[in-house]
C-alpha cells in the first residue's frame, strides 16, 4: 500500500480527498461551477444542474459550447505547432504526428466532406474504422458540426453492425478498406456492404479510407466515396463550429444489453467536456503539454474519453496505437513511452497479464523515466498483477473502475487532488461527483464495512455520465434505476465491498456470483485466490449448475510454464497446488470443483473475458454471440477441456 510512509501525510491526503468529494456532493452548484471554468463556453450556462425530472440530469443548461472547439481550436494560439495526435502502427510500420494546426486542418476538411453530403446538426454518423488517424478526424468533424457520432468497434459482424445502424439511423458511414491485427488483414468493406444490405435503414453515403490493404476492394458508386479524393476537394476548408446547448447529444456508444438488443448510451456535450477536462487534472494528473498513452480502441468508451477527447481537451498530446502489446516484441509499448516521453499511461489488466507472461527483460530495455502513472481499468484488477506491474515498471499503479455508461471513473485514487496511499486490488475511493452507495440487493439496506453489496450511485449522476438510452427513456429508467427494492439508485450491476479504511473492492458482476450450497461467492474472489499461485498467469472462473450444491465453480487457467502441465502427472500436481492455494487464500468453500489448463482464454478484441460463453459451454448451452471474440481457438480449447462436442 501507499504513496507515503508518513502516517500524518497519509491521513492528511485521505482527508483532503474526502473533503473534495464531500463538497462535490453537498455543494454541487458551487463545485461544478468551478470545474466548468476548464471549458470554453460560447454562451454561459444559466443553471449548473436541472434535476426537475428525476432521474434525468441536465448539466450546465443554457450554456453553449462545442467539443471540437475545446479539443482543437482553442489550443491553436498557444500550441499550434506542438504535437496533438501521435499515430503509431506496428501493423503497417507507419507513424504520423499531427500538430494542433494540422489536426485543425484535417478536421475542417473532414467536416466539409460531411456538410457537402447534407450532414448537419443532430444527424447521426456511424464510424466503423480501425485505429487510424482518419477515425479521430471523423469523430472530431462530427462534433464540430453538431452531428452525433456512433463509433462501432471495427470487425463487428454484419448482423451486429446492421443492428446498430437500424437503431441510430445514420445519414453517413465512415469506414476503411481493412484493419490489421497481429499481421493479419481484416477486410472491413465486405462486412459493411453486407450490413448495409440487411439493414432496414442504411445510410445514404459511405466514405472509405483506402489503406491499400485489400486488393479486392469493391466501391459502389454513387454511394461509396473515396476519402482521399474527397479530402483533396476540400483543401483549405473552414467549417465553423456549431454551438450546441450543453445537453444536446455528442455521441451514441452501444453497449451490450441483457435482452440482446444493444443499448445506445447517449452522451451530452457540456457535461462530458467538463467531466473529462476535470478528470485529466484531478484523476490522471496530467498537465497541458504532457503526453498520454492510452492503449484502448476508439470503439470502446476508454478510447472516446482518454484517447480522443480527454487529452485533447487538456491540451495534451495523445498516442493512437494500432497493434498488439507483443509485436514486434513485448517491449513495444515501453519503446513508445520512451520515444514520446509519455507521462501518463492507461491500459487494461488483461494487457498487463499478457506482458506478465513475457521475458521481464523487455520491461527494462527502455528509459521509462518520463512515466509518472500507470492507470489500469476495464475489469477487476487482481493484486498479483497490480504488484507485478508496479515492481516491473517502477511507477505507481492506479486501479480505476467505471463503465461505458459513466464515461469517466466512478472509483479511483485522485492524485491531482491528493496523493492518497493505494491498496493493491482496490480502485480506492469514490470519485468526486459520484454519491456511491453499497446496498443489499434484496432488502435495499445500506451495506456496512466488510459487507458485500451492489455498487450503486444515488442520482443525480455527475456531469459526463449517460443522459439516457438513445431513443428510449423508459429503458434507461427501468434498466438502471429499478433493480434495488425500495430505492431509486443507479445500479452498476457489480458487487463490491468497502473496508474499514474506506477503500472499495469490486468483486465482479452481480450475475457472476456463485451460490455454492447457500454461500454466495464472487468469481472475482476465486480468481484472485487462484492467481495467488505464482505459476498461474491468468484465470477465468465460472459458476456451473450442480444438482447437489446449486452451483460449483470451475476454473480455466493459463499456466506460465506450459511444460508443467505437459502430461497427466503434471496436470494432477498443478491442480492440487491450485486447490491448496485457494484453500489458503479463500477457504475450502471457494475451492473450484475442477481446474482446467488452457493456453489462452476466450476474450473479446477489447480484452474482456467471455465468461458467459465459457459458462454456457460448461452447462451444455449455446455460447451465444461470438462476433467480438479475439481468437476462436480459445473457445475450442474450452470445448476440448470440457469434452464438449
Amino acid at each position: 500500500m501507499g504513496s507515503s510512509d508518513d502516517p500524518n501525510r497519509t491521513q492528511a491526503a485521505i482527508a483532503a480527498c474526502a473533503e473534495f468529494h464531500r463538497r462535490s456532493i453537498t455543494d454541487r452548484d458551487g463545485f461544478w461551477r468551478e470545474e466548468a471554468k476548464l471549458v470554453d463556453w460560447h454562451e454561459p450556462f444559466t443553471q449548473v444542474l436541472d434535476y426537475a425530472r428525476p432521474p434525468f440530469a441536465r448539466w450546465f443548461t443554457g450554456g453553449r459550447t462545442n467539443l471540437c472547439h475545446n479539443a482543437v481550436d482553442r489550443h491553436l494560439a498557444a500550441r499550434g505547432t506542438q504535437p496533438a495526435l501521435i499515430y503509431v502502427s506496428t501493423e503497417t510500420g507507419q507513424s504520423r504526428v499531427c500538430t494542433y494546426q494540422e489536426l485543425y486542418e484535417e478536421v475542417n476538411r473532414c467536416a466539409a466532406m460531411l456538410k457537402a453530403r447534407g450532414v448537419g446538426r443532430g444527424d447521426r454518423v456511424l464510424i466503423y474504422m480501425p485505429m487510424i488517424a482518419e477515425a479521430v478526424f471523423a469523430m472530431l468533424a462530427c462534433v464540430r458540426i453538431g452531428a452525433i457520432h456512433s463509433v462501432v468497434f471495427g470487425g463487428f459482424a454484419p448482423a451486429s453492425l446492421a443492428t446498430r445502424i437500424d437503431d441510430a439511423r445514420p445519414a453517413l458511414l465512415f469506414t476503411a478498406d481493412a484493419g490489421m491485427r497481429g499481421g493479419r488483414t481484416i477486410p472491413y468493406k465486405p462486412l459493411v456492404d453486407e450490413a448495409l444490405r440487411i439493414a432496414r435503414h442504411p445510410p445514404r453515403h459511405v466514405i472509405l479510407v483506402d489503406r491499400g490493404l485489400d486488393p479486392g476492394l469493391a466501391m459502389h458508386a454513387p454511394r461509396d466515396v473515396d476519402f482521399a479524393a474527397a479530402r483533396a476537394e476540400h483543401a483549405g476548408a473552414r467549417v465553423p463550429c456549431e454551438w450546441l446547448e450543453s445537453s444536446e447529444p455528442s455521441y451514441i456508444l452501444y453497449t451490450s444489453g441483457t435482452t440482446g438488443q444493444p443499448k445506445g448510451v447517449q452522451r451530452d456535450t457540456g457535461g462530458y467536456a467538463v467531466a473529462l477536462a476535470s478528470s485529466m487534472r484531478r484523476i490522471f494528473s496530467l498537465a497541458p503539454g504532457e503526453t498520454m498513452f492510452t492503449t484502448s480502441d476508439i470503439g470502446w468508451v476508454v478510447g472516446h474519453s482518454y484517447i480522443v477527447y480527454g487529452p485533447l481537451l487538456n491540451g495534451s498530446p495523445t498516442i493512437l496505437y494500432e497493434g498488439l502489446p507483443i509485436r514486434p516484441d513485448p517491449g513495444i509499448w515501453w519503446k513508445i513511452v520512451e520515444e514520446q516521453k509519455a507521462r501518463t499511461m492507461f491500459t487494461s489488466p488483461t494487457a498487463i497479464r499478457v506482458l506478465k507472461k513475457q521475458d521481464p527483460a523487455f520491461m527494462k530495455r527502455h528509459d521509462l523515466s518520463s512515466l509518472r502513472w500507470l492507470f489500469l481499468a476495464g475489469e477487476p484488477l487482481d493484486e498479483p498483477t497490480a504488484r507485478w506491474a508496479a515492481d516491473a515498471l517502477g511507477v505507481p499503479v492506479v486501479d480505476n473502475y467505471w463503465q461505458t455508461e459513466t464515461g469517466w471513473p466512478i472509483l479511483s485514487a485522485q492524485p491531482g487532488v491528493a496523493d492518497t496511499p493505494r491498496k493493491f486490488g482496490s480502485p480506492s475511493f469514490p470519485v468526486y461527483g459520484y454519491d456511491v452507495k453499497l446496498v443489499d440487493g434484496v432488502t435495499g439496506r445500506d451495506a456496512g464495512p466488510g459487507e458485500k453489496g451492489v455498487l450503486t450511485i444515488a442520482p443525480p449522476l455527475p456531469p459526463g455520465c449517460m443522459s439516457t438510452v438513445w431513443g428510449n427513456d423508459e429503458r434507461y429508467v427501468s434498466t438502471y434505476y429499478r433493480t434495488i427494492p425500495g430505492r431509486e439508485v443507479y445500479s452498476t450491476f457489480d458487487w463490491a465491498m468497502r473496508d474499514a479504511d474506506g477503500y472499495y473492492f469490486v468483486l465482479g458482476r452481480t450475475d457472476d456470483v456463485i451460490n455454492v450450497a447457500g454461500h454466495r461467492i464472487g468469481t472475482r474472489e476465486i480468481e484472485e485466490a487462484v492467481q495467488a499461485h505464482a505459476g498461474i498467469a491468468e484465470v477465468a472462473v465460472v459458476g456451473v449448475q450442480d444438482a447437489v450444491k446449486g452451483q460449483v465453480p470451475i476454473a480455466f487457467a493459463v499456466v506460465r510454464d506450459a511444460s508443467r502441465v505437459a502430461d497427466a502427472a503434471g496436470v494432477a500436481a498443478m491442480q492440487q497446488e491450485v486447490m491448496q492455494t485457494v484453500d489458503r487464500e479463500l477457504g475450502a468453500i471457494g475451492r473450484p470443483a475442477r481446474v482446467h489448463f488452457v493456453t489462452l482464454l476466450p476474450k473479446t478484441r477489447s480484452g474482456k473475458l467471455l465468461r458467459r460463453s465459457i459458462q454456457a459451454l460448461a452447462e451444455g448451452r449455446d455460447p451465444g454471440d461470438l462476433t467480438t471474440i479475439e481468437d476462436p481457438g480459445a473457445l475450442e480449447q474450452i470445448r476440448a477441456a470440457l469434452q464438449v462436442p
